[in-house]
């Protein structure tokens, strides 16, 4: 699948650095990430893809359009990595 570098602006302006994705199902991967794993956006390639950082250590990137993912509310992840009595102002 060929992506034109207005949809690839588009992409990484929707999926920035840091955002939190869920992997729903990668149906053409011999290796997929399994169903439920959670991972952070990396960046996007020139080719569109998603570039992944899995919280089970791999780094199999996402392919728009072949793969399904969610995004994932940060504020779970945001709480668990705050030390105990540290106040957020």
């Amino acid at each position: 699948m060929f992506m034109t570098e207005k949809q690839v602006e588009m992409l990484r302006k929707q999926y920035p650095p840091g955002m939190r994705i869920c992997c729903d199902e990668m149906p053409n991967d011999p290796r997929p990430i399994e169903s439920g794993t959670l991972g952070m956006v990396v960046g996007v390639d020139d080719a569109g893809q998603i570039m992944m950082k899995w919280d089970n250590g791999r780094t199999l990137s996402l392919i728009p359009g072949v793969d399904s993912f969610h995004t994932v509310e940060q504020t779970e992840d945001m709480t668990e990595d705050m030390d105990e009595g540290q106040v957020m102002s």
